[in-house]
């Protein structure tokens, strides 16, 4: 039986020290603040945007929520992102995705400064994840690393299988992940024989959008397996792996929920922490 990764429980430690860095900038006068952009009313979205809020108050990051009607024009967006660049009391920026169809997402997102960008979406951080230089980095891929980490197992020379090319998870999870040393091979759904891929695996990170499609049997016997996928089924949701199955034969195992999403939210506020610092403050 697979040892649980608890992401409620690595996010309470990561939670307590974001507190901590929140309190030591408040005593030197600087009061870490997040702005949180809106457009439209989806209700998911909506949801999504206020827990930030009631998670923010938690640590003492003070919030800003910017609300904004579905048919706003391109350059409302736009010309809020900027003015938010330029206030020097907000200190990280993000966009709730999706935005509404008539608008270019590519170019708003390339908009948020890149120090203040507290989702990793700007080119600019991503360029920085290809060369392996600082920057602020896209909280799913955090929260799948941290995971692995949680487990205290030297990834040096292990062989990862990441199951998913996505632009939000797959992608810059190779190139962050790269820094542990692992050897990684990337599959999607032109893949040949997956699950001979992923029985070779010491590492499996399922982020495809595809209920159960990793099952105990492809999994090699005491690999660790985080569960990055998020697929919405009858009284809640369920991962890419089947929990029931992959635990029986798993050195280690994320829940969905409960595993890879219950992280991101506290990634966001260490990212901002961490933009501070970037920017010498």
């Amino acid at each position: 039986m697979a040892n649980l990764i608890d992401g409620k429980l690595i996010a309470k430690d990561i939670r307590d020290q974001v507190a901590r860095d929140v309190e030591s900038y408040k005593k030197k006068g600087l009061d870490p603040k997040l702005a949180v952009i809106l457009v439209g009313d989806d209700p998911a979205s909506v949801w999504y945007a206020k827990s930030k809020e009631k998670a923010a108050e938690k640590v003492g990051i003070a919030f800003d929520f910017y609300g904004l009607p579905a048919d706003s024009a391109e350059e409302d967006v736009v010309s809020l992102v900027d003015r938010l660049n330029q206030d020097d009391a907000v200190h990280g920026i993000m966009v709730e995705l999706p935005l509404p169809k008539h608008m270019d997402k590519d170019r708003i997102m390339g908009m948020v400064n890149p120090l203040k960008d507290v989702d990793g979406v700007n080119p600019i951080n991503r360029g920085y994840i290809l060369q392996g230089s600082e920057g602020l980095f896209p909280a799913t891929p955090e929260s799948c690393i941290e995971c692995v980490l949680s487990t205290g197992v030297d990834l040096t020379g292990k062989k990862a299988v990441i199951v998913g090319r996505g632009e939000t998870v797959g992608k810059p999870l190779v190139f962050m992940l790269l820094k542990y040393n692992p050897t990684i091979t990337i599959c999607h759904s032109r893949t040949k024989n997956l699950a001979d891929e992923i029985k070779t695996a010491d590492v499996v990170i399922a982020a495809v959008g595809k209920a159960g499609l990793v099952t105990g049997d492809m999994i090699k016997e005491g690999a660790i397996v985080v569960d990055a996928g998020v697929n919405e089924v009858e009284g809640g949701y369920v991962g890419d792996v089947d929990y029931e199955s992959a635990e029986k034969v798993a050195g280690y195992i994320s829940p969905v929920p409960g595993g890879v999403g219950s992280l991101t939210t506290v990634l966001l506020f260490r990212n901002l922490i961490k933009g501070l610092r970037l920017q010498g403050k």
